[in-house]
């Protein structure tokens, strides 16, 4: 039986998605790779620059799985939100 993984939503009351270990970690993966080599990224890019990573090795929607897990990772502290107006932007926590 293939390995999964629950994930978080930052917003509270709602509930995450269960994702097979593999398509977390690749599409989790595809994120942080991202946002290492361009730092603080539009919603927008980031969705862009990991599809581009991620085409070919996923079946169904690339963009419901960056958002999935997007908003794991933001709900675990690893990326967050960049306050401010304008369009919304993400960037890796610093420890």
């Amino acid at each position: 039986m293939e390995e999964t993984i629950l994930t978080k939503n930052p917003q509270e009351g709602m509930t995450g998605y269960s994702l097979s270990r593999a398509e977390y970690d690749l599409t989790r993966d595809a994120i942080l790779e991202s946002l290492r080599a361009n730092g603080e990224m539009k919603l927008m890019e980031l969705s862009l620059a990991a599809y581009r990573r991620l085409r070919g090795q996923l079946e169904g929607d690339i963009g419901w799985y960056v958002t999935v897990v997007r908003l794991d990772l933001e709900a675990r502290n690893v990326i967050e939100r960049v306050p401010g107006p304008g369009s919304q932007r993400v960037r890796l926590v610093t420890q």
